[in-house]
């Protein structure tokens, strides 16, 4: 009994000497700093196949414990020469993770941080809205004939490793100019477009495929392509099913199926205008609305 009085005075006496060097903004920081950090890192692997590495991770943890509580001499050599370079273990078998929480970080509208991105301008702006109206009209066009395609637009992160899989273009967008590149006997109609900065920048592009295996069977490769690289990357997604010739558009991992021509010129005036007011878009909503009617009735 008086060990167990013994044990908690020392207890006791640790947690006052821990209180009374706490400062009040340094230390409620640092420990606010480092709880989101794991629950950040906790949300991240939840949503990816890091997860099933962490709970391998803490299987072998268990193990190790087992083995060092035993005594097991052998074992507890072999896993500490493992283990050695923990933190390198992680990084490589967390790559993928940690770059897409980079990235994310990357994805910050200060201007001072966006040097190194898209260029800006009013001039850009106009291009942007230009390709979104072509490619209204270009995709409506391929949806009555039932042809596939699959267009990307980037927006923050950079798709330069995509680009690269295929062939340059770098011109105007124009319904022509797409239909032309979803063309079934075109050799580049497979792949998917690039858009960058209102202009294709790319043809005939392999995209990585979704991880998501609960998706419907129904779904074919361009729309499992179409999430692989939302999975990926902040880019805004159309695809035109060759089956059905329903349009769909993929964002954030999640996709959108069947949806009108309204709704896509609304969505993607959303995607290439994030920082407009709410009068401003709509407005701008309207005259590209209008010029589509205008078209449509030709």
């Amino acid at each position: 009994m008086s060990g167990l009085i013994d044990n908690i005075s020392v207890i006791w006496d640790r947690l006052v000497a821990l209180f009374s060097s706490y400062n009040i903004i340094t230390d409620t920081l640092d420990i606010a700093l480092v709880a989101f950090l794991v629950y950040s890192a906790i949300k991240m692997l939840k949503e990816t196949r890091g997860i099933q590495i962490l709970k391998g991770l803490v299987l072998v943890g268990v193990v190790y414990f087992v083995i060092n509580l035993l005594g097991m001499q052998a074992s507890t050599y072999l896993f500490k020469t493992l283990l050695g370079d923990f933190i390198l273990v992680l990084i490589i078998l967390f790559a993928p993770e940690i770059r897409h929480a980079l990235e994310t970080m990357g994805r910050s509208r200060f201007t001072f941080l966006n040097i190194f991105g898209a260029q800006q301008g009013d001039a850009l702006y106009e291009r942007k809205k230009k390709a979104v109206l072509e490619i209204c009209k270009a995709c409506n066009s391929m949806s009555e004939k039932k042809i596939g395609a699959l267009i990307v637009f980037e927006r923050d992160t950079m798709l330069g490793d995509v680009i690269n899989t295929g062939t340059k273009v770098d011109a105007s967008v124009s319904r022509e100019l797409i239909g032309s590149l979803f063309y079934p006997n075109s050799p580049l109609h497979d792949g998917g477009v690039v858009i960058r900065d209102g202009r294709v920048c790319a043809a005939g592009c392999i995209l990585p495929l979704t991880e998501n295996n609960g998706l419907s069977s129904d779904l074919g490769t361009r729309h499992r392509a179409s999430l692989g690289i939302t999975e990926k990357s902040d880019a805004v997604v159309v695809v035109v099913s060759e089956e059905t010739g329903a349009i769909s558009i993929a964002c954030g991992g999640e996709l959108e199926r069947g949806v009108s021509d309204g709704v896509l010129i609304e969505r993607l005036l959303d995607y290439i205008s994030p920082d407009d007011s709410d009068k401003n878009k709509i407005s701008l909503k309207n005259t590209v609305i209008n010029k589509w009617k205008e078209i449509r009735k030709k």
